[in-house]
């Protein structure tokens, strides 16, 4: 039996004493020990029992406390007879089972502290509520609450605590950019919109989950890019949403695990990170071991806000070293490549996109003007630029199709990415907050302005137009203008659809930022094709071709469909008060994070 351990440690101190005392005699039998000590009194004790009161049990002269002590040496006598009395087997047992329950009371304990709400001054604006007034708008927002019931209650029935949940062979599912284990992304991913949503008993699921077995320590190979959007983001989001301290300590613990990353010549993070050993390194594919512009050019508003809610600049710091960087290495054009080295500090090939591989980059030029409070002049000027640059040099019209383009070296590449959709929404936002200054071909600033919120409705337009004209109503992840083709997808790999959220995302800026009905009317037509085409038995899938009414499914419900593509329709939906865009930005995973104050 092991008594090495303390006493009190079990809950068991008398237990464990008795079987000490006895084990230095084991031959001694149990009526031998039992007997002469606890059994009999001496006749000083009898003395002193006779000289009692009746009243108050009180020798002459003695305190409560005294008497107190008396009766609890009595009691442990009492006990100790008892235990004695027993089969050593049996005392094992009580043992065993006292230790046992000990044990579970010191977790109970433990989670009830870890499930204790400290809420930090944040002061939200708007952050739940916005419950349309029109009864018809009100149906359809009734109706994406109960599609995000749908999503939440088939990962919560088959893939609770895994990454994400296949919801036609009902199983967890992990990608390879969450490493190898359980973190939960679903979860940290969807937790701010079921608040968002007024959905308190699922949002408290999700809270109670994250506080009691949230742990990021994932095997393999992680990415800083999605880590950063989904995780750190996911926190910082309802954090703000909600002052819960507890999602900010969980924010700033993925953080530190990050930094490692960021060690390098220039400042400029590598790809990705492992954990276990915290090396890093890049993907091989990316021209010549470069890092990604859209990972490492999207971590500011995170880590900044991170800084500001903990106090710790260091996060923040790592955004000034990448933000100099960048800024010293700028090109003429204005443009900015997909790939740049991190040890060198160059620019890789010369290959530009506001889809896949470039596009949150210029989104988080825009929205660190707009989370600063349109304060940081050098990346209002960045952004102007860019966007300037974007519309010279990537935008086409083709019979009536306004696009974005891609450029290689100096021929341009005439598709664009799904992915690039969500530009017709950054375009119309840094339009309607005015971001553009009076510059070049355009000396008015209030007409460039309105130009750029033009672009991006046009640019929307093609888009939505890419959904309208597949038998699903969905759009295909790449599509094309060659020939006859026009915002249709030529290969087979291209007419996927993965529950994407970013045509969406721009119909709900356009709608805030213009009003036109028409952005709800498109909105909900994309919403009743995801829900006829996506929808299984456990939650939303994405599909592999959307020109086929037949087309199987990918067996994947994305965490980010949850996080974004449901949020944008359900805030399409709602009253301007909720989530207000003069108080909020939105990470480039659809998290919510507030404008710091001037």
């Amino acid at each position: 039996m092991e008594t090495s351990a303390s006493c009190s440690e079990y809950g068991t101190p008398l237990l464990l004493t008795v079987l000490l005392l006895t084990a230095k005699n084991p031959e001694q039998s149990s009526d031998e020990s039992n007997d002469l000590q606890l059994e009999k009194k001496s006749d000083a004790e009898i003395e002193v029992d006779s000289k009692r009161s009746p009243k108050t049990n009180l020798v002459e002269g003695e305190s409560p406390d005294q008497k107190k002590t008396w009766e609890h040496e009595n009691e442990l006598l009492r006990d100790v007879k008892n235990v004695l009395n027993k089969h050593p087997a049996q005392v094992k047992d009580e043992i065993a089972k006292e230790k046992e329950q000990h044990v579970e009371q010191q977790k109970a304990k433990e989670s009830q502290e870890k499930l204790k709400v400290v809420v930090e001054p944040v002061n939200p604006t708007g952050g739940q509520g916005g419950i349309p007034s029109d009864p018809d708008v009100k149906m359809k927002q009734d109706f994406i609450r109960d599609m995000m019931r749908h999503a939440w209650g088939g990962y919560k029935r088959y893939a609770w605590g895994a990454n994400e949940v296949r919801p036609i062979t009902k199983k967890g599912h992990s990608a390879g950019i969450f490493g190898y284990g359980n973190s939960g992304a679903t979860i940290v991913d969807a937790i701010d919109t079921l608040h968002i949503m007024g959905l308190s008993e699922e949002y408290l699921e999700a809270r109670n989950w994250i506080a009691l077995n949230f742990k990021f320590d994932p095997r393999g190979d992680i990415s800083i890019f999605e880590t950063n959007i989904r995780f750190i983001g996911g926190f910082l989001s309802i954090y703000a949403l909600t002052g819960d301290k507890m999602f900010r300590i969980k924010a700033e613990d993925v953080a530190r695990k990050l930094l490692p990353a960021f060690d390098t010549p220039t400042g400029i993070p590598k790809s990705l990170i492992n954990l276990k050993t915290y090396a890093t390194k890049n993907y091989p594919w990316a021209a010549g071991g470069s890092s990604i512009l859209s990972e490492f050019g999207t971590l500011q508003l995170e880590m900044e806000y991170l800084s500001h809610v903990s106090g710790d600049p260091v996060f923040a710091s790592k955004i000034k070293q990448i933000n100099s960087h960048i800024k010293s290495i700028r090109l003429d054009s204005n443009l900015y490549s997909n790939f740049l080295n991190p040890n060198t500090g160059k620019w890789g090939s010369a290959h530009y996109s506001v889809g896949a591989l470039g596009d949150s980059f210029y989104e988080y030029l825009l929205k660190g003007w707009l989370f600063h409070s349109q304060t940081n002049s050098d990346q209002r000027e960045m952004y102007d630029s860019a966007a300037t640059a974007i519309k010279q040099n990537l935008v086409q019209i083709k019979d009536g199709f306004t696009y974005v383009a891609e450029m290689k070296g100096k021929n341009l590449v005439h598709k664009m990415d799904h992915l690039a959709c969500f530009v017709g929404g950054m375009f119309a936002l840094g339009g309607f907050f005015n971001v553009h200054e009076a510059s070049g071909y355009i000396s008015d600033a209030k007409q460039k302005n309105e130009e750029f919120v033009k672009l991006g409705a046009d640019v929307t337009a093609t888009c939505h137009q890419s959904y309208t004209q597949t038998t699903t109503k969905i759009g295909p992840d790449v599509f094309h203008f060659e020939g006859k083709n026009l915002a249709t997808a030529t290969r087979a790999n291209e007419r996927i659809y993965l529950l994407r959220p970013e045509v969406i995302e721009s119909y709900f800026i356009l709608w805030r930022t213009t009003k036109d009905p028409k952005y709800r009317e498109w909105g909900w037509e994309a919403a009743q094709a995801i829900e006829r085409h996506c929808r299984q038995e456990a939650g939303y899938s994405g599909i592999k071709d959307v020109t086929n009414t037949m087309t199987a499914a990918d067996d994947v419900q994305q965490s980010f469909f949850l996080a974004e593509t449901l949020k944008y329709l359900y805030l399409l939906f709602s009253e301007d008060s909720l989530i207000p865009l003069d108080h909020w930005v939105f990470n480039t995973e659809a998290h919510p994070l507030p404008i710091l104050p001037s």
